[in-house]
């Protein structure tokens, strides 16, 4: 790729950026987009919709300097442990990005850009130059400019792993600090137990109270036994659908009459059907409590948090595969399909996922190939010769070959969390928690793979992928394969990064459902959805991100500030985000921050195999051999960080858990606690 066509790609982007910024900062104090802009302070009560005329249509930026203030403190408060983990995440990177930017730009970019491995730079027209010349392409083999690299590398995976050790002990601390400050809450105190193995003439209720009382009688409290709901699940919702619009009801008599709302209904009819629905919910209650509704599953909860923790940890009978224990997960966190299935089943079920991804990943290869198309503007002319005519027009091949591939991406990239989400939660998870987690990680090794590897060797490499059966061959083909990408990589930053995290300021999507119901059907300025945080599309796609800083910083240094430029961009965003959209629906207590370092542990040894290569393909073979127990020492430190930090993320300490049920005994509310 051409240096014009990277101008080109974060040309167009750039404008988009401007765009999204002032529509956004517009459109934003509009009284009838407050709730897709500020669902969060409308539900707070910390905004109301103002009717200032004039200041609604003037652009200022005020909201950036909001953005920006709230302490680490405050964002704990709103968004919990899990939103604090996603900002470490991206301030981590930031610091990262800034040193490796501070190296890769002002001292590997001068070495690369005045090398003479290949074509002499055109000083006349920058433009016209290939992004190759600003690469580590450009320096000759065995050029004793390479030490300078070698020593980047090895300053930069210092400065990342004394990063990761601070930030993974921080979270560990926050992690027992959030449970230190928290409330008493069930599911402290409650395990799930599974395969309750039936007994002849008593029901699940009465064996699960046996069985306890007997084995773990200091502890015992009580116990919920499941049953299937579905049905009266359903009128439940409906009921509270309904209560909300009576309540709004009633809150609109101290507003101005609206003469001609469609929405307006005599509020007894609102309060019979309620009246109907509550005699339906209490017919649905003894249906339920019928012996053949009940699931082979209960809550079982105790009168300490180490006797839980107790319970959950050892097992319970010398079949191993009755009296199954399992964390009970936050009661807005459940998720009911999968209590009522089977061992059998649920493994099924695992293997149809594992089926289902690889199909996916198959598949997905279609999109990728035709980006790398794209970016080979002579194999395009050869392809189609109808087309020569206009590809040679500048414009136009500088928007296929530097803007286009990387839009084409970023939009077959959307499908894929939703995708994810919903193969996580048909594989037996019991909470929406773990199939975020679960989602996260699968769109993370999904776009590392597709994204990344897929396009390397089928733009640079895909002739010689045999090569890969043979592990001896993998440093020096991606060595030869992953510079040659550097281009491409740096145009999809530049389109999915900044554009893509501008969009997600816009709210592109809810923006125009909103505008869409609104034509179509007036809206009650009550009824709105305050959205969750969407961890598994947007942490995936920061880490991918990393990963290709981390990985170009040595290669090609120009990546570096697009990629710092998007992580001050993210960091704005996602804290606005935070304070005024999204609402935690569950707390994982930081459970997300293990995935993230591991990921970065990756990028390390990624980033260091493909360093070993290239050091042979320069015949430096000191520099290669002195390299090699680089990746073995970061695999050594991130074992000493799993060993040393992992298991608090596990479980809470015997420690931790006694010292809080130390400080309930003194707490007069506990009693009132243990009955509800």
């Amino acid at each position: 790729m051409l240096l014009s066509a990277l101008l080109m790609s974060v040309g167009i982007n750039s404008c988009l950026c401007v765009l999204f910024f002032i529509l956004y900062s517009v459109l934003r104090k509009q009284p009838h987009n407050y709730e897709v802009f500020l669902p969060r302070r409308l539900a707070d009560g910390t905004s109301k919709r103002r009717r200032n005329k004039v200041a609604r249509y003037i652009p200022s930026v005020k909201w950036i300097w909001k953005s920006w203030r709230p302490t680490e403190r405050q964002l704990m408060e709103s968004s919990g442990l899990d939103g604090v983990v996603f900002m470490r995440m991206i301030t981590f990177s930031l610091k990262v990005f800034l040193f490796a930017g501070i190296i890769g730009v002002f001292v590997l970019l001068p070495v690369n850009c005045f090398g003479d491995q290949l074509t002499v730079i055109d000083y006349a027209d920058w433009s016209a130059n290939s992004l190759d010349l600003f690469s580590v392409a450009n320096l000759k083999i065995r050029s004793q400019w390479l030490w300078v690299h070698f020593g980047a590398i090895y300053l930069v995976t210092a400065f990342v792993c004394c990063l990761l050790y601070f930030e993974f002990r921080y979270i560990a601390l926050k992690r027992i600090e959030h449970f230190y400050s928290s409330k008493p809450q069930p599911e402290q105190f409650t395990i799930l137990v599974r395969n309750i193995p039936s007994t002849d003439g008593s029901s699940v209720s009465d064996t699960v109270d046996r069985f306890f009382g007997e084995n773990h009688f200091s502890t015992y409290l009580s116990h919920v036994v499941i049953h299937r709901t579905s049905k009266l699940r359903s009128v439940v919702d409906k009921a509270k659908k309904l209560y909300k619009q009576v309540k709004h009801k009633k809150q609109d008599k101290k507003k101005p009459m609206r003469f001609f709302s469609r929405k307006d209904t005599p509020e007894g009819h609102y309060e019979s059907v309620l009246q109907e629905l509550e005699q339906d919910i209490r017919m649905g209650q003894a249906e339920v409590s019928a012996p053949g509704k009940e699931v082979r599953a209960a809550f079982v909860s105790f009168k300490s948090r180490y006797g839980a923790a107790t319970a959950l940890h050892m097992p319970q009978s010398i079949n191993p595969t009755y009296w199954l224990t399992e964390p009970a997960p936050e009661p807005h966190d459940v998720h009911w399909p999968f209590f009522s299935a089977s061992f059998m089943q649920k493994w099924l079920a695992k293997i149809l996922v594992v089926f289902a991804c690889l199909l996916l990943t198959i598949l997905f290869l279609v999109p990728v190939v035709l980006v790398q198309g794209l970016t080979n503007l002579p194999a395009l002319e050869f392809m189609f010769p109808f087309l020569t005519l206009i590809l040679s027009m500048k414009v136009v091949s500088q928007i296929i070959t530097g803007y286009l591939p990387s839009l084409i991406l970023q939009t077959s990239l959307k499908v894929v969390p939703p995708i994810m989400e919903f193969l996580s939660s048909i594989q037996g998870h019991i909470c929406h928690s773990d199939i975020q987690k679960s989602a996260c990680n699968k769109v993370i090794w999904f776009t590392i793979w597709n994204v990344f590897f897929a396009t390397v060797f089928s733009g640079s490499a895909f002739y010689k992928l045999s090569v890969i059966l043979d592990p001896k061959e993998i440093p020096v083909k991606l060595a030869v394969a992953v510079p040659a990408q550097a281009s491409f990589f740096i145009a999809y930053v530049v389109t999915t990064g900044w554009t893509d995290t501008l969009t997600e300021l816009f709210r592109v999507v809810p923006f125009m459902v909103s505008y869409i119901k609104r034509s179509f059907e007036p809206s009650d300025d009550n009824e709105f959805v305050v959205p969750p945080m969407r961890y598994h599309r947007d942490t995936p796609r920061v880490l991918f991100f990393g990963l290709l800083g981390i990985t170009y910083f040595f290669l090609a240094p120009l990546i570096l500030p697009f990629i710092l430029l998007y992580f001050c961009l993210a960091y704005i965003i996602y804290r606005n985000q935070f304070m005024n959209v999204y609402a935690p629906k569950f707390d994982t207590g930081g459970m997300f921050w293990p995935m993230i370092h591991y990921t970065m542990i990756f990028s390390l040894v990624l980033m260091q195999a493909i360093a070993i290569g290239l050091f042979a393909l320069k015949k430096m073979e000191l520099a290669t051999y002195l390299l090699v127990p680089l990746p073995v020492c970061t695999l050594l430190f991130n074992e000493f960080c799993r060993k040393r930090f992992m298991p608090i993320f596990t479980a809470y300490p015997a420690e931790v858990l006694t010292k809080r049920d130390w400080e309930d005994r003194n707490d007069p509310r506990m009693p009132e606690f243990y009955n509800n």
